[in-house]
C-alpha cells in the first residue's frame, strides 16, 4: 500500500469509528464549531409505511443539510464559531435571525431523527410511563394533548414533550425552528419528545392531512430513547 492509499484508508476508518461512537451514545450528539450533518441512524426507508422513503431523503439530505450549511455561513468568521449549539440556542436573542432559524433547524432535526426508529412504537414504560400517568392521566390522554398541540400549530413548527425547570412534564409547541431550549421560548424546558409539523415533513404522503401524519408518528416513536431523554432531564 502506497502512502496515498494508506492515508485514504486511515481517514476512512477513523470516520467510520467516529460514526459508530455517535450512534452508540445514549445522548443526542451535536457538532461544535463548523457544524456537520450526521447520517440518519437508520435507512431512508426504515420508517415505512408510516414515513415514506422519499420524504426522509428530502427531509434529511436537503432540508436538514440546508440548515447546517446556512448555520455555518451565518457563524463563519465570528466568535460564534467557538460556541456549541446549546450555547448558541440558550442565548439566541443575542444572535442574528439566521442563527436562530438555522441553529434551531439543526438542533431540532438532529433530535428528531434520534427519537424515531424502525420497529418501534407501542407505549412508554417505567419512570416515563409513571410520569405521563401522573401528569396527564394516562398515555391516551397524553397522546390526545400532544396531537392537539401538533395539529393546531398554525403554519410551520414543532410539538414537544418537555421537562420544565421545576421537573414537570409539559406539552408545548413552537413556531418555525424555535425550541424550548431558546431564551426566547415562552415555555422553556428540556425536550424529551418532538414532532416536526412543517409541511416538508409529511406532505408527499399525507398532503394536507396533518392529523393522519400525527397519528402515524406514534408507530415510529423510539420509547427507549425518549425514556433516556426523560431520565437525563430529571437529574
Amino acid at each position: 500500500m502506497n502512502r496515498k492509499d494508506f492515508i485514504k484508508a486511515f481517514i476512512g476508518s477513523a470516520f467510520a469509528f467516529k460514526l459508530s461512537d455517535i450512534y452508540a451514545s445514549k445522548a443526542p450528539v451535536f457538532f461544535d464549531g463548523m457544524f456537520t450533518l450526521a447520517p440518519l441512524p437508520y435507512a431512508n426507508d426504515a420508517l415505512e409505511p408510516h414515513i415514506d422513503k422519499m420524504t426522509m431523503e428530502i427531509h434529511h439530505d436537503r432540508h436538514h443539510k440546508a440548515y447546517v450549511d446556512n448555520l455555518n455561513k451565518a457563524i463563519a468568521g465570528t466568535d460564534m464559531e467557538k460556541l456549541s449549539i446549546d450555547q448558541l440556542l440558550s442565548n439566541i436573542s443575542k444572535y442574528p435571525v439566521a442563527v436562530r432559524n438555522n441553529g434551531g433547524g439543526h438542533w431540532n432535526h438532529t433530535f428528531f431523527w434520534q427519537i424515531m426508529a424502525p420497529n418501534a412504537g407501542g407505549m412508554p414504560t417505567g419512570k416515563l410511563s409513571d410520569a405521563i400517568t401522573a401528569t396527564f392521566g394516562g398515555f391516551d390522554k397524553m397522546k390526545e394533548e400532544f396531537g392537539k398541540a401538533a395539529t393546531t400549530r398554525f403554519g410551520s413548527g414543532w410539538a414537544w414533550l418537555i421537562v420544565t425547570p421545576d421537573k414537570k412534564l409539559k406539552i408545548v409547541s413552537t413556531a418555525n425552528q424555535d425550541n424550548p431550549l431558546m431564551d426566547v421560548a415562552t415555555d422553556k424546558g428540556t425536550p424529551v419528545l418532538a414532532l416536526d409539523v412543517w409541511e416538508h415533513a409529511y406532505y408527499l404522503k399525507y398532503q394536507n392531512k396533518r392529523a393522519d401524519y400525527v397519528a402515524a408518528f406514534w408507530n415510529v416513536v423510539n420509547w427507549k430513547k425518549v425514556s433516556e431523554n426523560f431520565e437525563a432531564a430529571m437529574k
